[in-house]
């Protein structure tokens, strides 16, 4: 009998219920998640990541190697709370619509902060190709993929949505080799930034559609867990899958480098947090990166709306990402690098406590354009 109810539950299709309401704890992961990306621009805009002590490599500058990965892990995971419900009722189109303009918007500053980031650094004909896909910036282009990913993943979510759940939990894995796969076998006839787009490219510093996509999908299936379980009894039994898979990616990521030749756990600590097989994704990298994000998320979900309140300017900043991301790029490249031109001008210990002061000056410029808004009524 149990054997019948396990094959009915992998046959099942998502029949979900809506959210109960905002989970803020989404937010505070998010804010996390912006927050490590904010020190980790800071670091490596004004100071750079090869002359870092090895303290700042090692822990300092490695635990910002969780912030990718739950960025879209959580991407992926507000995409299942708020709209997965909503698929197939008649207000669906009213919604795929808000974001795919989301998408236009994202992109929209993509573009300008493309600009903002490379005026004092590139020439302009070097800035226009990047304009034109000719060749990409570094800093912002976790905006670009978010851009394009809010362009096309809402016209796929209702196919998500007649997958068995079989299916919806082998997909990411299989997308993972496939895109693996395709970016050291295919050529993309010859068109480096069509392939830097799809699977990334050794030469440039993208994030892939199809190489990230299974961080979005598994995203949508932690999303869907949270909306049976989250208001629930099963609370403690989602969130407990959630860290125990976190916990179980790290400590495969340390048994990997126990067991490589002439090498340390220093060593495979250090590799990561110089980006060693952070693009194009590999292995190593993306076991810790996933494995700490998947620790975090469970870690602010347990805290709950607590956590939230008590840790209030990254649950600000998480509300609003696209403002906390344009505030921290403007200012560390076109204040800093443009008008100051405080390339390493100042020491480590300053440049990280630019950082913290950026990730609290963008809560507080999110705070005050809300009063604003809320203000003028």
């Amino acid at each position: 009998m149990q054997g019948k109810a396990i094959q009915r539950r992998l046959a099942e299709r998502p029949v979900l219920p809506r959210a109960e309401g905002r989970i803020a704890a989404i937010d505070l992961a998010r804010g996390i998640a912006i927050a490590l990306m904010i020190v980790s621009h800071a670091v490596s805009g004004l100071y750079g990541i090869r002359q870092l002590p090895d303290w700042g490599l090692v822990p300092v500058h490695l635990l910002t190697k969780f912030s990718s990965s739950l960025f879209i892990l959580v991407f992926g995971i507000a995409l299942a709370v708020a709209f997965l419900p909503r698929v197939g009722e008649a207000d669906w189109p009213a919604r795929r619509l808000k974001l795919v303009l989301r998408g236009l918007e994202v992109f929209f500053w993509y573009k300008v902060l493309t600009v903002v980031e490379m005026m004092a650094i590139f020439p302009r004909e070097e800035i226009l190709d990047a304009l034109l896909y000719q060749r990409f910036p570094i800093w912002v282009e976790i905006l670009g993929f978010y851009a394009i990913a809010l362009l096309w993943l809402p016209w796929v979510l209702p196919l998500w949505c007649r997958l068995p759940l079989w299916s919806r939990l082998l997909l990411p894995v299989a997308i993972a080799l496939a895109s693996a796969w395709l970016e050291r076998h295919a050529t993309f006839w010859g068109i480096e930034p069509l392939k830097a787009i799809l699977v990334e490219d050794a030469d440039h510093y993208t994030w892939g559609q199809l190489s990230r996509l299974p961080l979005v999908l598994l995203g949508l299936v932690i999303g869907e867990a949270l909306l049976r379980g989250y208001w629930t009894a099963q609370r403690g039994r989602v969130l407990l899958a959630i860290a125990g898979g976190g916990a179980s990616m790290l400590l495969a990521f340390f048994a990997l480098a126990l067991v490589a030749p002439e090498a340390t756990i220093h060593d495979a600590l250090m590799a990561v947090a110089r980006n060693v097989g952070k693009h194009p994704p590999e292995l190593a990298f993306m076991l810790f990166s996933l494995g700490g994000a998947l620790v975090i998320l469970a870690l602010c979900l347990q805290g709950g709306a607590a956590a939230a309140r008590w840790l209030k300017p990254l649950t600000l900043i998480g509300g609003d990402a696209l403002k906390a991301f344009i505030f921290h790029i403007v200012v560390i490249f076109g204040v800093f690098r443009y008008l100051l031109e405080a390339w390493q001008v100042y020491t480590y210990p300053q440049v990280l406590g630019i950082g913290v002061a950026l990730v609290l000056g963008a809560a507080g410029w999110i705070a005050l354009t809300r009063w604003f808004r809320e203000a003028r009524g």
